[in-house]
């Protein structure tokens, strides 16, 4: 068994059994092989939805190295991560992942990764209402960001 996975696999194990959450884990570590943080997730335990175990590893790493940019860095999760997860790891760079389960498997004991992925693909409409207003008066708020000079990340 590869030693990163099995940390990650550690973690998923650690928060399931204390019910803080799925049975999900994940690590980050450098170029060099060193873990710079493990983590597992805590939707339960925190009621946050966004707890996922990608999160927090992205969440506690971008802290502890004072950036939001993880370009350098290598993720390891013990799932395929879900849509929300996959867009935090290109949001912050990261631009190598390694997986155990698949979304199906996540799927099969009752996580709903597809159900967004259906909807991310235009088949699913009906999941939420999305409705478009004041255009307008929000594009002001990015002008001024774009004219102060702002960073883009």
């Amino acid at each position: 068994m590869d030693k990163y996975m099995k940390k990650a696999i550690e973690e998923a194990v650690e928060g399931s059994s204390k019910c803080e959450g799925g049975p999900f884990g994940a690590i980050i570590l450098n170029k060099k092989g060193e873990i710079i943080t493990s983590a597992h997730n805590q939707v339960l335990i925190n009621n946050d939805p966004t707890a996922h175990a990608e999160i927090q590893a992205i969440r506690k790493a971008c802290q502890k190295l004072g950036t939001y940019d993880l370009k350098d860095y290598i993720l390891y999760t013990s799932c395929e991560p879900c849509p929300m997860c996959l867009s935090a790891i290109i949001w912050a760079n990261i631009m190598e992942i390694y997986y155990g389960c698949t979304r199906k498997d996540a799927g099969e004991i009752g996580f709903r990764d597809d159900l967004i992925y259906e909807y991310l693909e235009g088949k699913k409409d009906d999941l939420l209402i999305k409705k478009q207003i004041d255009r307008e008066e929000c594009k002001k708020v990015f002008k001024n960001y774009k004219d102060n000079n702002k960073i883009i990340y």
